[in-house]
């Protein structure tokens, strides 16, 4: 059992130490009353540089029931706001003449949006070793 553990930590201590370093910041920061939106800000773009919110998700999916579930639930309203946040600035692109370059690339959102779920459906399928 002892190995067991030891061999978990050793494959993920990458995860561990950018979500405890993104952790040691803000719990700093917020002792030190650094504003709260700076703190975000950085969580977001430090999070965003070093797959932090990869590393927290894998880890969470870890946990044996309730990870994988909880993984799904918090990543779909992703891709619904990436989808929403697109249509969005669409309408106001097209408000403002450009209306060839919006279908353009909405073209491409739409290729990109499917292949992400061909790519995932296919993961899903593919049984791993």
């Amino acid at each position: 059992m002892r190995f067991a553990i030891r061999g978990f930590f050793q494959s993920y201590w990458k995860a561990f130490a950018i979500v405890g370093g993104i952790a040691a910041v803000v719990v700093v920061g917020l002792y030190f009353s650094v504003d709260a939106k700076a703190l975000a800000l950085f969580a977001l773009v430090a999070g965003f540089i070093t797959n932090g919110f990869v590393a927290l998700a894998t880890l969470v999916s870890l946990i044996p029931v309730v990870g994988p579930l909880l993984v799904k639930v918090l990543s779909i309203p992703v891709f619904y706001l990436f989808n929403a946040l697109g249509y969005l600035l669409s309408v106001l692109a097209i408000k403002k003449g450009y209306g060839a370059e919006v279908v353009s690339y909405r073209v491409l959102t739409i290729i990109l949006l499917v292949g992400i779920v061909i790519g995932y459906i296919i993961g899903n399928l593919v049984p791993l070793k």
